[in-house]
């Protein structure tokens, strides 16, 4: 055990406020997108597998293990900052952090989950990146432990009230961000981002190589032209390679598309400058439920009157979708098909609604806030 000398003291509270503001700051940037950390924990689930045993069959759980997750390392974060719960709080950071360090450690190895979303979609690292990250907070969280039995004056009641408070917080603040789309956005879609990469002129280019120096050049028609007329020896000493032409635009949201049953019609959808577009995400056509159909209708009904484009872009099969369609008297709703994991990215409400125009996102809202969609001023776009 660690002698309780005043230097000590000092390394302590260094300590407790270091680990306790990372881990405030980790379970803030889960809880602001409770549902991102559970898809996160449903990629682990079906990506690992130990001695023949998988974990899929957990895979209804995982929003209540984020949810878990996340008010545990909220409350640990606190109470390390107010000192509360001394002994629990150094058992409980012992534990998560040696549950964190082999997890981060087998995942740099494997590689099995790309990122592990410890920040949320804030804060993206490598690997190893996240394990070495935990390596260094170890160290603290060991001096934490060692001094967990120091003497302190008793103060149940108002260990009592800190923790219940930081539980009740955090689990308010993480209902309402599973029932509405998260305040803070710290996905590509959050509203005012252009989605696009800015438009190239497609000019043809000509690259060649001096056959003396090898020098490269990559040259206009224009410029070629009057290298050519300059110099009448010129092709002489320069070798063709290749002609090509400045890339297009591309979408910037990882894995997103839209696609009909013949072509990707993505950016045709996604930039249109002539009216705002509604898309209407839905990424499990098994759960929408009764008020999420009603939702659609409204919004549906509203673009109609206002003839704004209204597109539902779903991951479902076409036969399971047009069920959908028929079973909810929804079959005049013009509809394309998408990746589940972008449409979940692009909309954690399922469904939801996006408002987008000359590929900049005016607007996006749970079902639960359609009113908003048939009250937004388009006609201000």
């Amino acid at each position: 055990m660690i002698q309780q000398t005043k230097t000590n003291k000092t390394i302590r509270i260094v300590c407790r406020w270091f680990v306790g503001l990372v881990f405030l700051f980790s379970s803030f940037t889960k809880g602001v997108d409770p549902l991102g950390t559970a898809y996160k924990i449903e990629e682990y689930m079906t990506a690992w597998s130990f001695f023949g045993l998988d974990f899929t069959g957990f895979l209804p759980l995982a929003p209540y293990m984020a949810m878990t997750l996340i008010v545990i390392e909220f409350c640990i974060g606190v109470m390390l900052i107010t000192g509360s719960f001394r002994k629990l709080t150094a058992w409980l950071l012992a534990l998560m952090m040696c549950f964190f360090t082999f997890t981060t450690l087998y995942d740099a190895i494997t590689n099995d989950v790309s990122d592990c979303g410890c920040f949320g979609d804030l804060v993206k690292m490598t690997n190893w990146q996240t394990f070495w990250k935990n390596v260094v907070l170890d160290v603290p969280t060991v001096f934490i432990f060692l001094t967990r039995r120091w003497p302190r004056k008793k103060k149940l009641e108002q260990d009592t009230v800190i923790l219940t408070a930081a539980v009740a917080a955090m689990v308010i603040f993480g209902i309402y961000n599973i029932l509405h789309e998260p305040v803070l956005d710290f996905r590509a879609w959050k509203v005012g981002n252009k989605m696009i990469t800015e438009k190239k002129d497609n000019v043809m280019r000509f690259e060649y190589q001096n056959k003396e120096t090898q020098e490269m050049a990559t040259l206009t028609i224009e410029e070629l032209t009057a290298a050519q007329q300059a110099d009448s020896t010129w092709s002489e000493h320069w070798q063709w390679i290749k002609t090509y032409g400045d890339e297009q635009p591309d979408i910037k949201a990882e894995g997103f598309f839209i696609m009909n049953s013949e072509e990707d019609v993505t950016l045709d959808i996604v930039s249109s400058p002539d009216m705002p577009t509604i898309l209407c995400s839905i990424h499990h056509i098994d759960k929408v439920n009764e008020r999420g159909v009603k939702a659609i209708k409204a919004a549906h009904q509203m673009a109609m009157e206002k003839d704004i484009a209204f597109y539902i872009i779903t991951n479902a099969v076409e036969e399971d979708l047009l069920q959908f369609l028929a079973d909810n008297d929804l079959t005049d709703v013009e509809y394309y098909f998408g990746d589940e994991k972008a449409l979940e990215t692009m909309m954690r409400s399922n469904p939801g609604f996006l408002i987008i125009k000359d590929a900049v996102v005016q607007g996006k809202w749970h079902y639960r806030q359609v009113e908003r969609v048939i009250d937004f001023p388009y006609e201000e776009l």
